[in-house]
């Protein structure tokens, strides 16, 4: 009955944000499965293809209050998680809350910010929390960090560190749409963009019931012993510097639960550890120097991981 719970809530947020984003089901659904495990996302994609309005939409969709952060090199850690302030009338210190204390926070071209700014949203991410001059401030609840990065332009970017990387939980990206959707989306933009008539369809409370669900979602031994299978090959493999951490197993694990729940089931299939291997593995993979020379991406070598790797057989479902 949960699985269905989840059903339902899962369909209600996509169909609503496809609204928006059209054409785009996979990488919607992708966001959800984030939003259910409440992970964080990292959008790698060209601009202009609607990273942006698909944050907005998610937070209009779930009536969340949502921000957005342009990064920039000159930017300080407190114009992300914010300042004290000392108020002469009452001789105190007043905390003026940063962008970060939204329930979606739109980090964008976080490739863009300094290490030491990158470190002040890694904190917000993995505790939930953010410490200004040594007071700790809980971030509202849901909380979840859409950060984009354009994989083209480098100048004046630095690139995030691999203890960062890992802490988002799925890397998507959306991509150019076909002829026929971008006919569609200049038709649906010819008076007035769809995002204005875009209304809450789910509350806070439904998604916390739906994200609880989730984690009920049966995982059968075979299927946890194929998720570790596969991000240990992906420590052996000859092309690769640096394998995907227990951070990525656990990645596997939380988003197959939730993809399950999505398709009205009640237990994980190989199927779904398959379908998320390279948006879970890939930014946590490092190919070698010499992979790269040759072009060989971790999307790639995951791929042949998932083509040579036995697919567990029998009773997966109870």
């Amino acid at each position: 009955m949960s699985q269905h719970l989840v059903q339902t809530f899962a369909e209600r947020v996509i169909n609503n944000v496809e609204r928006v984003i059209v054409g785009k089901r996979a990488t919607v659904e992708l966001v959800v499965i984030g939003l259910l495990c409440q992970g964080h996302l990292l959008i790698e994609d060209v601009p202009g293809t609607g990273k942006t309005m698909l944050a907005r939409s998610l937070a209009r969709s779930l009536g969340c209050s949502f921000s957005r952060i342009q990064f920039t090199p000159d930017m300080l850690p407190s114009d992300v998680t914010g300042v004290s302030i000392y108020n002469q009338a009452t001789r105190q210190f007043e905390f003026r809350p940063g962008p970060v204390m939204a329930q979606i926070v739109l980090s964008d071209e976080i490739n863009r910010a300094t290490p030491k700014t990158q470190a002040a949203l890694l904190e917000a991410m993995e505790e939930r929390q953010v410490t200004v001059d040594g007071v700790t401030h809980r971030l509202p609840r849901p909380f979840m960090v859409l950060a984009t990065q354009n994989p083209i332009e480098y100048e004046g970017t630095f690139p995030l560190p691999e203890a960062q990387l890992d802490r988002f939980l799925l890397r998507i990206g959306l991509g150019y749409p076909d002829v026929d959707h971008e006919i569609e989306i200049m038709e649906r933009q010819q008076f007035r963009h769809p995002f204005e008539e875009l209304e809450q369809v789910v509350s806070v409370e439904e998604l916390s019931e739906a994200q609880e669900a989730v984690k009920a979602v049966y995982v059968s031994p075979a299927v946890k012993r194929y998720i570790v299978e596969l991000v240990r090959q992906t420590r052996q493999h000859r092309e690769v510097y640096l394998g995907a951490s227990p951070r990525g197993s656990l990645a596997l694990y939380r988003t197959g639960q939730a993809r399950a729940a999505m398709r009205g089931r009640d237990f994980v299939l190989p199927d779904d550890i398959k379908a998320l291997a390279i948006p879970t593995l890939a930014h946590r993979v490092i190919p070698s120097p010499a992979a790269r020379l040759q072009d060989v991406s971790a999307e790639r070598i995951i791929q042949e991981i998932l083509n040579t790797l036995p697919v567990p057989g029998g009773d997966v479902t109870r």
